[in-house]
């Protein structure tokens, strides 16, 4: 079994990812409970520098084989914001609410639908290679939140051909068509590939 480290700390996402390697052939660790894990500052201009970025630096760190993401929502009224300030797109250590409210504040001058999507990079670092996968899912942004399940935007957007808002759906619902599962389904494959 391979042990990789997914360079997060977010409950809801890696509940996610947990759900997509659990086949016996990957150990998925998370940076939960880590003392004085570094802060790495997302300065890349997009998602893909982002997820590099942190994937090489974790690497560093801990000398184990990592998986990071980057990934956020991009809404075509808003010329593609809040993009790679999704999570702070109200302002550093932005709650998701405060986010939530900023994007519904800043759509309120354009007319509906507010087409959206939301972009997932997803990375594989192992000390000498890099391995990318990117994907997204297509949707609109909905005037008020629906569903507690998943996090930041999900309750606001309403994926293209579903009645539910990614806050509504189950994870395992959600590991169907999100940014991120198609992602890191596709970052799987190619480990699986490339390392063997």
């Amino acid at each position: 079994m391979k042990s990789i480290l997914l360079a997060s700390q977010n409950l809801g996402k890696v509940k996610e990812i947990n759900e997509i390697f659990n086949d016996g052939l990957f150990k998925i660790l998370s940076l939960r409970g880590i003392e004085d894990v570094p802060d790495v500052i997302e300065d890349g201009k997009t998602f893909e520098a982002n997820a590099r970025k942190k994937a090489k630096e974790y690497y560093e760190t801990f000398l184990i084989p990592v998986i990071a993401d980057d990934s956020g929502l991009a809404v075509e009224q808003l010329l593609d914001a809040p993009g790679v300030y999704s999570a702070r797109y109200s302002g550093e250590n932005a709650t998701d609410e405060e986010n939530n409210k900023k994007l519904l504040s800043e759509l309120s001058n354009h007319p509906e639908p507010h087409p959206a999507k939301f972009v997932c990079s997803a990375v594989y670092y192992d000390g000498k290679r890099f391995l990318v996968a990117n994907d997204y899912v297509s949707g609109q942004i909905i005037k008020e939140p629906r569903g507690t399940n998943g996090f930041g935007y999900d309750p606001l957007f309403l994926p293209d051909g579903n009645s539910k808002t990614s806050g509504e759906l189950t994870i395992a619902e959600k590991n169907q068509i999100s940014h991120r599962a198609k992602a890191f389904r596709k970052l799987k494959e190619l480990i699986l590939k490339e390392t063997r």
